[in-house]
């Protein structure tokens, strides 16, 4: 296959790289010389790449030249891959303008969820799949790929201008009829996991008397066991049941502190049967029986 790269005509460029944010880049570049530019810049493995080809057509080279993809004009193309680094090896022929945002998955997750910082455990169909998807450039996006690209107003508001436009141009992409559900970016999908992992903490501490099993848990929020233990390891950094032992723990030492309840009626609070069982649970937790734990705070 004889690639562009062979091509001797070929001229070295440069993106122009505007800083939206932490791992959050724009970058544009426009090929008005009479050769073919090669733009080459190496990206982490944990980037999202969405790239739009405002003009002309332009080459993506892979694996050293052993694949390439093209791009023609008012198309996009997204790339994601966690178990690669996919640098940038793009070839635009002469007349070509090119924009890419470049942005990790943990931000990208942010601009849509709160939940952005406990995306990265769960979905195990997900966590490690990699992505392509092309599309058309819609004309509302187009407006937005041409102020980017033609930006001309004062330098001092560049950053300004191009974090709104980056921001723009995402909600647009992801608004198209074909992408109206969010969710159905396979990246996002983590988000519904994390809600039914937090979900499922609320139901233990609401009935930390008597809590349901991990398999009725499990049930109850609609997630499958193993995904269960997983995803609260990872988000609260504890088991089930070590986290709600604490819990319990900690609300027994604000009841006593209170001094409204008397060490039965503490422990039968917290869902123990027998005062013996909740004072060698208190015990073990903080190192003094309750009666003691009472006594130190007069």
């Amino acid at each position: 296959m004889n690639e562009i790269g062979e091509n001797k005509n070929v001229a070295e460029g440069t993106f122009e790289e505007t800083k939206i944010d932490n791992d959050f880049l724009v970058l544009t570049f426009k090929n008005e010389e009479n050769v073919v530019q090669s733009l080459v810049k190496e990206i982490h493995s944990d980037f999202i790449q969405f790239h739009f080809c405002v003009k002309g057509n332009a080459k993506f080279i892979f694996n050293q030249g052993r694949y390439a993809l093209d791009i023609q004009e008012e198309n996009s193309l997204l790339l994601y891959n966690p178990q690669r680094e996919l640098p940038l090896n793009l070839q635009l022929t002469p007349n070509t303008w090119i924009v890419s945002i470049l942005i990790s998955i943990k931000t990208f997750h942010g601009l849509f969820s709160q939940e952005a910082d406990y995306i990265s455990f769960l979905n195990e169909d997900n966590k490690d799949k990699k992505y392509y998807k092309d599309g058309i450039i819609s004309p509302s996006m187009a407006i937005v790929l041409n102020q980017l690209i033609n930006f001309n107003l004062n330098l001092s508001i560049k950053s300004l201008y191009f974090k709104g436009k980056a921001y723009e141009l995402l909600s647009l992409y992801f608004n198209r009829s074909e992408d109206a559900n969010i969710e159905q970016c396979p990246f996002l999908v983590d988000e519904t996991n994390v809600i039914k992992i937090r979900k499922a903490k609320d139901i233990i501490v609401a009935r930390m008397a008597e809590p349901p099993t991990l398999q009725e848990l499990s049930d109850e929020i609609g997630l499958n066991l193993k995904k269960l233990k997983a995803g609260f390891k990872q988000i609260y950094g504890d088991s089930v049941f070590s986290f709600l032992f604490d819990y319990k723990m900690e609300v027994a030492r604000k009841l006593l502190e209170s001094g409204e309840n008397n060490v039965n009626e503490v422990g039968h609070k917290i869902g123990y049967s027998t005062a013996s069982h909740f004072i060698a649970a208190f015990k073990k937790k903080y190192g003094t029986t309750p009666k003691k734990y009472i006594m130190s705070l007069t």
